[in-house]
């Protein structure tokens, strides 16, 4: 299945019936009269956000979106029956965002969460409505108000707990595929990954879902490489898990280029707690892996984590800081001390 993350559809509710014009001549009966029932109401435009979606590749192939509307009155002051609304699902983390993406609209960030995006118009009314006491025989009646439509844009922010961040080829695939059921592809050129993973690890009875995103190079923010639209996709997330390679000539540069990026990107990804892990450690020797580890050190001011994704050396102890920064270790034992209880 193919990965799209911003889609520019059009939506339109529908608009009311017309009310009826009818009269009741029937025999035997003295009093005749209007009688004409008014139109029924327009279908809505309504987003849900569905389990098991994961891509926006569905609105490329279909971009309008347009409710029935409300069927005409009729006499016997009969109602016409209301448009059917249009459930549009998309997945659990799109946002709906203004024509010129100045403004979000709504944001779906929970499964089953559904929205009246667009209310379709009210129905008109029949000529009955209209009788008074000076006007004994209406012939007017109204016919239906219009529907709501725009344009809007799509644009899907995937959720996640952590998200794996770093240069190209720093081995953020190998090491999603290492620690979760990911089959994310890993090679050894740059841009091996062109749209980002999603893996669910569970780690010492703690599950979290780890994202990993095209790798980021200098310049990224003014479209250098894939660019920096994806660091949209780790917005949502608590942790960033900040990969580099032990191979680079300069780690602390590398890491430097990347934060760089982050803070011209802005959204808080500069803010947020980070884990930093001095990767690809197999294809070094350890006293080289102790010098790079100090200098990432110092040029981070935070503690350096030496891993392999390959090996897997050191990777329980990346887990376990993802694990702690995330609190989820204090849920994990309240949850099991809750659901304890004595013979």
């Amino acid at each position: 299945m193919h990965f799209l993350d911003q889609a520019k559809i059009f939506v339109r509710s529908g608009a009311g019936g017309p009310g009826a014009v009818s009269f009741r001549r029937e025999k035997f009966i003295e009093y005749g009269g209007p009688d004409g029932g008014d139109g029924g109401k327009g279908g809505d435009i309504v987003f849900e956000a569905a389990e098991g979606l994961n891509t926006l590749i569905d609105f490329r192939y279909t971009q309008h979106f347009k409710a029935p509307r409300g069927k005409g009155g009729a006499g016997r002051n009969q109602t016409g029956a209301g448009g059917r609304d249009l459930v549009i699902k998309v997945p659990v983390g799109t946002q709906i965002l203004s024509e010129d993406k100045e403004h979000v609209l709504a944001d779906m960030t929970e499964i089953g969460q559904r929205i009246v995006f667009l209310k379709g118009g009210d129905g008109g009314r029949g000529n009955a409505s209209y009788k008074t006491s000076t006007n004994r025989a209406p012939r007017q009646h109204g016919t239906g108000w219009p529907g709501e439509e725009m344009w809007v844009w799509l644009r899907l922010k995937l959720i996640a707990d952590a998200g794996l961040i770093g240069l190209p080829n720093a081995g953020k695939s190998t090491f999603l595929n290492a620690v979760s059921n990911a089959k994310a592809k890993v090679g050894d050129y740059p841009f091996t990954t062109l749209h980002p993973k999603l893996g669910v690890v569970r780690h010492k009875g703690v599950d979290f879902v780890l994202a990993d995103i095209p790798g980021l190079i200098e310049g990224a923010a003014e479209g250098a490489g894939i660019g920096d639209r994806f660091l949209g996709h780790v917005e949502r997330t608590r942790v960033l898990v900040h990969l580099v390679d032990a191979n680079n000539e300069d780690v602390g540069s590398a890491y430097r280029t990347v934060r760089d990026e982050l803070e011209a990107y802005g959204a808080g990804l500069d803010d947020k707690s980070e884990v930093i892990a001095l990767n690809k450690t197999d294809t070094i020797d350890e006293e080289l892996t102790a010098a790079l580890a100090e200098e990432l050190a110092a040029e981070s001011g935070a503690p350096v984590f030496p891993v392999s994704g390959i090996t897997g050396e050191g990777v329980d102890a990346v887990l376990d800081a993802i694990v702690e920064r995330l609190g989820r270790r204090a849920e994990a034992a309240a949850d099991e001390e809750e659901g304890w209880s004595p013979l």
